[in-house]
C-alpha cells in the first residue's frame, strides 16, 4: 500500500534540496524519488528508516533494485537470462571453503539442484542451489562480500 503522506513529504523535501533524488529504505522496499531521469552525475541522498515491512511495496514509487557500484550504472540483463538472486542478507562464498575452487564459475553448465554458492547468515552456511537449468553467464558477487535479500547474484542462460 503506498503511504501518500510519506510520499508528499518526499517530494517537498526533495523540491526544498538541492539534491536531484531522494532514497529511503525500509527493509527490502525502496522508494526513489527523482527530479529527473536517474543519472551517474548524481548521488542520491539515502535515509535509513528502521522500521517493519510493509505488507505490499508501493508500485509506482518504489525500486527493488540490487545495490549497484557507486558512480556505476545499473547492470540491465538481457532478456534472454534468468537472475538467481540473493534468497537472504548474509556473505556470499563461491566456494565450499578457502582455496578451493568455486562451485560455478562463468561458462559452468548447472543443473536444478546443483550448488552455486554458499550464503553465511548468523552462522549457518546455507547453499544456494539452482533452480534452472542452464549456463552460468554472469557472476555478479565476489567471494565474501555481503549481499542483501533479492540481489542478483548469477545470470544464468536456460538456452545455453
Amino acid at each position: 500500500m503506498i503511504d501518500f503522506a510519506l510520499l508528499e513529504r518526499l517530494l517537498d523535501l526533495l523540491h526544498r534540496s538541492d539534491a536531484q533524488t531522494i532514497e529511503i529504505r525500509r527493509w527490502t522496499t525502496t522508494i526513489r524519488v527523482s527530479k529527473g531521469p536517474l543519472t551517474n552525475s548524481g548521488t542520491p541522498v539515502t535515509y535509513q528508516v528502521a522500521a517493519p515491512p510493509h505488507p505490499a511495496a508501493p508500485a509506482a514509487a518504489a525500486h527493488a533494485a540490487a545495490p549497484a557500484a557507486e558512480g556505476a550504472a545499473p547492470a540491465v540483463a538481457p532478456t534472454n537470462l534468468v537472475e538467481i538472486k540473493s534468497p537472504m542478507v548474509g556473505t556470499f562464498y563461491a566456494q565450499p571453503e578457502p582455496g578451493a575452487a568455486p562451485y560455478v564459475r562463468v561458462g559452468s553448465r548447472v543443473d536444478p539442484g546443483k550448488t552455486l554458492c554458499i550464503i553465511e547468515a548468523m552462522k549457518i552456511m546455507n547453499p544456494l542451489d539452482s533452480e534452472v537449468a542452464g549456463v552460468i553467464r554472469e557472476v555478479l558477487v565476489e567471494d565474501a562480500q555481503p549481499v542483501e535479500f533479492g540481489q542478483v547474484l548469477f545470470r544464468v542462460d536456460p538456452h545455453g
